[in-house]
């Protein structure tokens, strides 16, 4: 598997980085040779998985925590794309959350579903200083 691109970003947690971080997903989900689907749908995916993995990392894994700081990672390789956000939070259990049944009138707690349904591979684990979740979509 050749990698093509990389791309590595640490920002601040603070929800203000969310547009930005998002953007920079759907902007490369338009250059990818994405077969599968259109790639307007495929590049808003990706904003959509990146800002709702981002949020989750600040609001729920760093509490909110300004002095804390999350780390994106994507690479894409002629096969698939791969996100990496790392935290520094106390980490939780992925799989439970995602079967969870979330009320229609809740505000809340769709982001880790909505990961789920997008996206190929999903798994959340220890990292150093914090945790990792790690998406994966398949390019063709």
């Amino acid at each position: 598997m050749v990698k093509q691109i990389e791309v590595d970003i640490s920002v601040p947690s603070q929800t203000k980085y969310l547009g930005m971080i998002g953007k920079i997903g759907e902007s490369l989900g338009h250059s990818l040779p994405y077969s599968r689907r259109d790639r307007s749908e495929f590049a808003y995916h990706l904003n959509v998985v990146l800002t709702e993995a981002m949020a989750n990392a600040i609001c729920h894994a760093n509490a909110c925590d300004p002095s804390k700081e999350i780390k994106v990672q994507i690479s894409v390789s002629d096969q698939e794309l791969k996100i990496r956000v790392f935290d520094q939070g106390t980490g939780f259990d992925i799989e439970k959350l995602s079967q969870l049944r979330i009320k229609k009138t809740a505000e809340g707690g769709r982001g880790i579903q909505i990961i789920f349904k997008l996206m190929d591979q999903v798994k959340y684990s220890k990292a150093d200083k914090g945790n990792v979740l790690e998406m994966i979509k398949r390019l063709h």
